[in-house]
Order: C-alpha cells, then structure tokens, then sequence
C-alpha cells in the first residue's frame, strides 16, 4: 500500500522560513536482494549476511541484510521525493553530522523516509545550510533502520 507524497517545493528566499517544519514521509521502496548484490559489487563488501541469502537464512537475522550504507545511500532519492528548493544554481548534499544504524532491514522489506526541518543558516557565496533530522523506517517495524541528520546547501 502506498501513501500520495507531496512534495514541499520552496523558493530560496522562504527556506528559512522551514525551520521546524515537518516535511512528512516518502513513498515505501523494497530494498531487493538486487539492489544489495549491486551495492556489494560497487563497494567490494560481500560479506554472507548481505549476499549469501541460504547461509544468511541461518544467520543472526534469519535474512540476509541491507547494508547500512545502501539503507543510508536511498536517503538520497527519498529526499528529493520530500523537498525541493527552485531560484537556485547549485544544491550540494553536504554531509552528515550524526548517523545510527538501529535496526538491520532484511531484504524484501518495505523503507520510507520521514524529515523534520531542524535548522536553516545563512553561508559565505549567497548559500543556505539546510539541517535536515532524517528517519528511514521500515514497514513494520518499530524500530527505524537509520536516524541521521543531513546537511544540504544551496546557492541562488
């Protein structure tokens, strides 16, 4: 089952206006045994418990897992379901200032991105700093897979 997403599109000028400000939650997406067999391949890490879904079967997850960095990674198409800012010439992800892996996502599960605005900084160049606090849950479940707060800047 999938919710309708809207999309928060602002003009540079009203981004600071977004402090605080809940931007709801993505779409769900599966997270495939595909996707974290392509994800071994482009990082050089296939460790049993991502790709190896007979051994992982018996494994402590009774799955094969996400790895984290994939789970994170889909914070990228998760946020540009969520935001958007126009009047602008360059968006930069920034970085990260806090991530926690809390709950492993076994492959077939459902992920979905809820955001909060937590701060909007004016920088040097005619630049915003965004602080986003990110939650990418999975269906389900209680616990979140990844909490990070996630840096972006743009430049009108």
């Amino acid at each position: 089952m999938s919710t309708a997403v809207s999309t928060t599109v602002v003009p540079f000028d009203e981004v600071k206006a977004l402090v605080g400000s809940d931007l709801g939650v993505s779409t769900y997406r599966e997270v495939t045994q595909e996707m974290v067999n392509t994800f071994a391949d482009a990082t050089d890490d296939h460790q049993w418990i991502h790709t190896d879904p007979q051994r992982a079967k018996e494994g402590p997850f009774g799955a094969p897992i996400a790895h984290g960095f994939l789970t994170l990674s889909l914070l990228i198409p998760m946020w540009t379901e969520l935001f958007d800012v126009t009047g602008v010439k360059t968006k930069v992800n920034y970085g990260l200032d806090k991530v926690r892996f809390t709950s492993p996502v076994r492959v077939g599960a459902r992920i979905r991105m809820a955001v909060t605005i937590a701060d909007v900084q004016e920088v040097k160049g005619n630049g915003l700093h965004l602080v986003a606090d990110a939650v990418i849950e999975i269906e389900g479940e209680e616990r979140p897979a990844v909490v990070a707060r996630f840096l972006n800047r743009f430049y009108a």
